[in-house]
């Protein structure tokens, strides 16, 4: 008999359906030579402290630091859980072959072998290795199943993160809770969720210690053109005065004029941290928000697997992709003109020296009808996003307008947009991508170099502004890039790809924060509540 774990009943039912394990048994399906079980996510987690030592159960700093001999693992101590485990354990005695069916990433392969461990399993293992759980995808997963070895690597990376959680977190939380706290009040500490609370902390003490300063900018208009001063800001509003009264009394002059052709690419595939971002932007949603809509995508066939960091494609989905534009048949508008020719394989798309484990988030062909509410939106995000990818770039012409008035330099610029490009699926949508509406984007009217007449300077007095608090899409670009913040150029280096903390878990740190009352949230910012504030500065 050959056994498939899943990560979840409803996938359990897509793999069984496609094996003709059609029959329902208590835990699991059956069918033919195939039995299809799951977990829950996990079933199993490190072992507690006083697992370890009977001395470990007490707190206290005589105790610490606890580092157990060999780390070991349990089942959760949940009925559901412990039910479900026996299911597993049992079938897996019974097995000729287990088929790892777990989600394709660092934390459906801990979940899995954990189990796999804890049930003792003897028999070979294989893995299954896929993108999405469209039928065809499992089907195809299925013919080419994958020895377990080649995963051991992500197994340890993921088994090496939850130690690392667990050494620090016990063993950090127990030291400034007996210290620092008072009497049964707990100050937790994580490896990742004390970082991501001091780059709070640290915008907090920004904002605050900022003191405004005044500035004053001069422009001057001639004929219907914003001209800005080139000087930059004036800090002393006598400098600033003596500089318009001079003006004043000169004619602007056209002494050059620059046009240069650019190209804007379309903007990039998403991942989950861009995806986070973005819906935070538009519509406010929280990162945990946006988490569990993408994972409803992925299971209901519509959408990759979400849980990825990379915005490129592997080379082998280029052969697949008319099919999914053919298939997204909501936007045959759109992708007929794609599909009239072969489609460009750019490398700012297709690179795989950009992806590991799995691409960028992109649509499945697979029809979106099944979606509802805020799921269609997210759906129309990434569909857009991905046709967007194989429209030509937005062309525009560049025009730099440079004059004098007397001794001061002045400049215009504007933008005429030529072949709007991949912006015209975004015409009829609030653009995500569209610009404020600032001096650089206006059409200017034709200047000739000499010519030159009066013009209307003005100052415009403006005040420093302090640092933005964090929204939670601003917060996520922080923990991806936090290495910037880091000195030792050593560290800053490792850190250079990765930030703090998973792209799959970042969402779970933002909201365990929150949980713990450490931040809150003002609308759309982040805020450090004092307790945060205390813990930081502790």
């Amino acid at each position: 008999m050959i056994l498939c774990i899943t990560e979840k009943p409803s996938v359990a039912k897509d793999i069984a359906a496609i094996l003709g394990a059609n029959t329902r048994k208590e835990g699991y399906y059956e069918g033919g030579n195939y039995k299809v079980t799951w977990t829950f996510g996990h079933l199993c987690t490190l072992k507690e402290p006083g697992d370890y030592e009977e001395r470990w159960k007490r707190w206290s700093l005589g105790m610490l630091p606890m580092i157990p001999a060999r780390f070991g693992i349990k089942v959760i101590n949940d009925s559901g859980i412990e039910r479900q485990f026996r299911v597993i354990e049992n079938l897996i005695a019974e097995a000729d072959e287990v088929i790892n069916c777990g989600d394709a990433g660092q934390e459906g392969e801990l979940i899995q072998r954990w189990v796999m461990q804890k049930a003792s399993i003897k028999c070979p293992v294989k893995r299954l290795w896929i993108s999405s759980l469209t039928d065809d995808a499992i089907r195809e997963g299925f013919a080419h199943l994958k020895p377990e070895s080649e995963f051991n690597n992500l197994y340890h990376a993921g088994l090496s993160r939850a130690i690392g959680d667990w050494l620090l977190g016990m063993n950090g939380t127990r030291l400034y809770s007996l210290k620092y706290s008072s009497p049964g009040n707990v100050l937790s500490i994580g490896r990742v969720q004390t970082p991501t609370l001091a780059l709070i902390v640290q915008r907090h003490f920004e904002i605050q210690n900022f003191k405004p300063e005044d500035y004053w900018e001069l422009k001057t208009l001639y004929r219907g053109a914003t001209f800005n001063a080139t000087a930059g800001r004036f800090h002393s509003p006598d400098e600033a005065t003596a500089t318009l009264d001079e003006i004043c009394q000169s004619p602007l002059v056209i002494n050059d004029i620059q046009e240069k052709k650019g190209r804007e690419a379309p903007p990039r595939l998403f991942d989950l941290t861009s995806l986070q971002v973005e819906c935070n932007k538009k519509w406010g949603w929280t990162a945990d928000e946006t988490l569990r809509l993408i994972q409803s995508l992925y299971e209901k066939k519509v959408t990759t697997y979400p849980r990825v960091d990379t915005t490129y494609l592997s080379e082998d989905i280029y052969p697949k992709v008319p099919g999914i534009l053919r298939n997204m048949t909501p936007y045959a508008a759109l992708t007929e003109s794609l599909l009239t020719s072969k489609l460009p394989k750019s490398k700012k798309v297709f690179d795989n020296s950009k992806v590991t484990d799995h691409h960028a988030i992109i649509p499945t062909g697979q029809s979106p009808a099944v979606l509802i509410g805020n799921e269609r939106q997210l759906y129309h995000l990434i569909a857009l996003r991905f046709i967007a990818a194989f429209y030509p770039d937005c062309r525009f012409l560049s025009t730099t307008v440079s004059a004098t008035v007397g001794k001061h330099g002045f400049k215009a610029t504007g933008k005429v947009i030529e072949d709007a490009g991949w912006r015209k699926l975004y015409d009829d949508t609030p653009a995500e991508e569209s610009k404020d509406d600032t001096s650089d984007d206006r059409i200017l009217p034709e200047f000739k170099v000499g010519e030159s007449g009066p013009h209307e300077p003005a100052l415009q007095q403006k005040t420093t502004q302090p640092p933005k608090y964090y929204t939670e899409g601003t917060l996520l670009r922080a923990m991806e890039s936090a290495g910037k913040t880091v000195d030792d150029e050593t560290l800053r280096e490792a850190m250079k790809e990765n930030g703090i903390g998973r792209p799959s878990t970042r969402a779970a740190i933002i909201e365990t924060l929150f949980k713990r009352r450490y931040i809150y949230r003002n609308r759309k910012s982040i805020m450090a509540s004092q307790a945060g504030i205390e813990l930081i500065e502790t």
